[in-house]
């Protein structure tokens, strides 16, 4: 059943994916926050901060690839600037 082709930089994404939400967690336990409101005025935690990078972040590339290419260095940039700004002003 070869469904799926794992190769390591699937296996990383999801590794990638598991590290935030462990970490996340974590954090959340050991630092409670009250949620705030940013730019798009609805009350965000981190953990929802998370989410709305990871899911911006998929939309961008796969923009990317349909308008660029396959060249997702430039595009994972992209990703790391925007999950800047999501943090900062969300």
């Amino acid at each position: 059943m070869a469904w799926m082709a794992w190769t390591w930089p699937t296996a990383a994404f999801f590794g990638v994916i598991a590290l935030l939400l462990v970490t996340f967690t974590i954090l959340a336990l050991k630092f409670p926050e009250t949620p705030r409101t940013g730019i798009l005025r609805i009350e965000t935690t981190r953990g929802d901060r998370l989410f709305i990078t990871l899911l911006g972040s998929a939309f961008i590339n796969l923009a990317w690839l349909g308008l660029v290419g396959t060249n997702q260095l430039y595009a994972l940039i992209v990703c790391a600037i925007y999950a800047a700004a999501v943090f900062r002003w969300v």
